[in-house]
């Protein structure tokens, strides 16, 4: 049966929605429309390519996590290193590794741009934090001067993944009418960051199109243990600001998905693995795996069409 699914962002702790993915495939569903949000990107893009939850399973095996965290080796001095290029740059680590990755990934299935791809198939969620607002690309990516159908996916993924702080944000130069007075280089740009800032887990995107006879359901693929987390050391400002984001990821949607999402969403267990543990190593990694496939195994063997038919109608159309 098509399905449309939505991903949500964790960092790391996303190797598990790719658990999912594949038990839902397992059990006959084929993924028709998807979306995501940070690492919830990553598996939606992935998935608009052509690739299944066990060609997921190969790349966790085979990527080395940790070289995602990459810059450079000036700025590597114990303390003053990361403060400095933080300062300099905007984020402890260049997101180039990650994207230049998931380029590759989707390359090997002929596909790099939006174009390449069903209009609306794939939809990622970023942060625009210089005029703060959501954006939903590649659509949205048109307000920037940008042909939404020639915009790079592995671009609109760093986009979306760009944990803020954690990975430099992506900068888009500002159009300026030729006879307008030239701004201050810093504020020629806008930047653009984790979708997760404002919306992480974007349920929502496929609610608009409800005026359709034949509805295809959509399934929510949800990131959850946050009792498992141990607490937040603080002790200086950077993991203050790690803590403040990682609590941000963590209920910014709950009292949405809690409200009228229950019966749409597929709940995995994250094992009280953090967002930016990219050190991960393979057997925590098929650990998580293992977690979202058992977690969407479950919950694909209570589900029906006919449930899912009558639980949107009384909670989220009456809603709207």
């Amino acid at each position: 049966m098509k399905i449309n699914g939505v991903f949500e962002g964790g960092g790391v702790k996303g190797i598990a929605l790719a658990g999912g993915v594949s038990a839902a495939m397992k059990q006959g569903h084929v993924f028709n429309d998807v979306a995501g949000t940070s690492s919830g990107s990553i598996v939606a893009a992935l998935l608009a390519a052509g690739y299944t939850g066990e060609d997921m399973r190969e790349m966790i095996l085979r990527s080395p996590f940790r070289s995602f965290m990459q810059r450079s080796p000036i700025f590597n001095t114990k303390i003053i290193g990361p403060a400095a290029r933080l300062f300099i740059k905007k984020g402890l680590y260049s997101g180039a590794a990650l994207e230049d990755w998931v380029n590759q990934q989707l390359a090997a299935k002929g596909i790099r741009t939006f174009g390449d791809l069903r209009h609306n198939q794939l939809r990622v969620i970023a942060s625009d934090i210089t005029q703060g607002k959501l954006l939903i690309l590649p659509n949205d990516i048109a307000q920037y001067g940008i042909d939404p159908r020639k915009f790079s996916i592995a671009k609109a993924v760093r986009m979306s993944t760009s944990i803020p702080y954690f990975f430099d944000p992506v900068m888009i130069r500002r159009k300026i009418k030729s006879s307008a007075k030239a701004a201050p280089f810093a504020e020629q740009f806008y930047y653009i960051v984790d979708g997760g800032l404002l919306s992480n887990y974007p349920l929502w995107v496929f609610d608009q199109e409800t005026d359709r006879e034949d509805i295809i359901p959509v399934i929510g693929f949800q990131l959850v243990g946050k009792s498992d987390m141990p607490t937040h050391k603080i002790k200086g400002p950077i993991t203050m600001l790690e803590a403040l984001f990682g609590t941000m990821l963590s209920a910014h949607d709950e009292r949405y998905i809690e409200q009228k999402n229950r019966f749409r969403t597929v709940k995995i267990p994250t094992l009280g693995v953090g967002n930016t543990q990219f050190n991960i190593s393979k057997e925590l990694s098929m650990s998580l795996y293992d977690s979202g496939f058992q977690a969407s195994t479950d919950y694909f063997n209570n589900w029906s069409a006919e449930t899912y038919e009558q639980n949107y109608d009384k909670l989220v159309l009456r809603r709207q």
